[in-house]
């Protein structure tokens, strides 16, 4: 089975549906959840919580409904035989259908720029589930979430500033830079924290997350660690 990761879609099997529908829903999370099974959407991996043997844990995965179900975050528990396979949220190119003209623009844009980069964006958020699923999930605030890949800290400053140049003011551009260790920061607290307009900046990973430590600077921003 490939490692858990934050973003990564989850696809469950038939038997694995029928042990999620069965368990204690209300009538409204009752009808999310059976759409999902009928149509073999995706759910996606959440925050793990700790158990003694890793191996033997469920699974954490979540469903952020859309509007018609009120857009609930519905938490789920499945046993590992019942996953069928990962995917990946939608390339950020796959979002232009979805934008007006002005922003579809820019964000063409910032995708070749990314690409340049060795840094391809994949969209998640409410513009990725609208894609994944065909259901309504953007308003009119909505932002555009991406993650994005990045070496070190030297390649998510060059991403940063890709991200930075995004002029639109409407859809606002939100997200997450993930390092290789699955490790994962806001891009906009990461812009904050390198220029020094932050002391502290939140680290994510998948059992939680915590303020940066130093094995985080250590790995991913050893020039701010030597002139701290």
């Amino acid at each position: 089975m490939m490692p858990l990761r934050r973003h990564r879609l989850a696809c469950l099997t038939d038997a694995g549906w029928a042990v999620v529908r069965a368990q204690a829903w209300d009538t409204q999370a009752q009808a999310c959840i059976d759409h999902w099974a009928a149509h073999r959407l995706p759910l996606v991996v959440t925050r793990q919580p700790p158990h003694a043997d890793p191996a033997q844990a469920p699974i954490a995965l979540g469903l952020p409904a859309p509007l018609q179900w009120d857009r609930r975050r519905l938490a789920i528990q499945a046993p590992r035989s019942a996953l069928a396979w990962f995917d990946e949220f939608p390339r950020a190119a796959d979002v232009l259908g979805l934008l007006p003209r002005g922003p579809r623009a820019a964000m063409r844009a910032l995708g070749q720029s990314l690409a340049a980069c060795r840094a391809p964006a994949r969209v998640y958020g409410g513009y990725g589930w609208q894609l994944l699923t065909g259901l309504a999930y953007l308003r009119e605030s909505s932002d555009i979430d991406l993650w994005i890949a990045v070496d070190d800290a030297e390649h998510a400053d060059a991403v940063v500033r890709h991200l930075e140049g995004f002029a639109p003011r409407q859809p606002r551009l939100d997200g997450e830079l993930v390092f290789e260790d699955g490790t994962a920061v806001a891009w906009r607290e990461w812009s904050a924290w390198r220029a020094g307009r932050a002391r502290r900046l939140l680290v994510k990973r998948l059992e939680g997350a915590a303020m940066a430590d130093a094995s985080f600077l250590r790995r991913h921003a050893p020039v701010l660690e030597m002139e701290a």
